[in-house]
């Protein structure tokens, strides 16, 4: 059960779901040029049997009106910081793509906030990423997303091109994330991508690596998409990650034999 209302974080009114009910809570972030719904649509339903559900659209982003700053994760990262603050429990996260990206910066800033965080088809540096093509603002592809992005948001289909701009700046340009920082992250990690991600498996695997408490799972036959295209063995991976109460036990550990000496 969930209470969806306007929430100010930071000063900027801002679209919530708050989470009601009993039970641990799971805060979804969503990715860029997308909302809430996406992930509420494909996780909320199955999440909601165990978990007390929360979400809200960032700024710029689903039903939360934009301002003429420029995007940044570190300001959506102070957006999500509120967004917990506000709950006033420490919770589980889970950020697909750009929700991803802000996840990490969250588990380095305040991991007091956190009991344990899935990143979905993330990546910790611009650098990482597969090259891909930018989104052409004059195709019928982006007229339709456009024609949809103004359905919800305060700012009218015509802004959907401020915000096409502003991601694109960003995806290029941030994170700047080393293995360094991510070995930071004191908060027990899952690191999830599709075979065929945005970022190379290389960065994802090196991601995994660097984290102190992390854990990988490759979806094979999967794409940047992978939450809707293998929706259940993806929410089976969550699920049993959320709920395991220790680090995992395996009969032949290397890499964490390795960090259990070292610890």
């Amino acid at each position: 059960m969930s209470v969806m209302t306007v929430l100010e974080l930071n000063g900027h009114p801002t679209w919530v779901r708050l989470p009601k009910g009993k039970g641990q809570t799971v805060v979804l972030l969503h990715g860029g040029m997308s909302s809430s719904a996406s992930l509420l649509r494909v996780l909320g339903p199955a999440l909601s049997t165990k978990y007390r559900v929360g979400a809200f659209d960032r700024r710029g982003h689903g039903r939360t009106a934009d301002t003429d700053e420029p995007f940044s994760y570190s300001a959506m990262a102070d957006e999500t910081i509120a967004f917990l603050e506000h709950l006033d429990r420490r919770v589980h996260v889970i950020g697909h793509s750009d929700g991803g990206n802000v996840a990490l910066f969250v588990a380095m800033r305040r991991p007091d906030l956190l009991r344990r965080v899935v990143v979905v088809g993330a990546n910790y540096h611009h650098e990482g990423l597969m090259p891909m093509p930018t989104f052409d603002t004059q195709s019928q592809e982006f007229a339709t997303w456009a024609e949809r992005f103004g359905e919800f948001s305060p700012d009218g289909a015509d802004h959907a091109k401020v915000v096409e701009a502003k991601t694109t700046v960003m995806t290029f340009s941030e994170p700047t994330f080393s293995v360094a920082d991510l070995s930071t992250i004191p908060v027990p990690t899952l690191v999830m991508a599709g075979d065929d991600d945005v970022a190379t498996l290389r960065h994802t695997c090196s991601m995994y690596e660097a984290l102190p408490e992390g854990q990988l799972a490759i979806v094979p036959g999967t794409s940047h998409q992978l939450l809707k295209e293998r929706t259940k063995v993806c929410l089976g991976i969550i699920r049993h990650f959320l709920a395991m109460k220790e680090r995992p036990v395996t009969f032949m550990p290397i890499r964490r034999l390795a960090t259990d000496v070292n610890d």
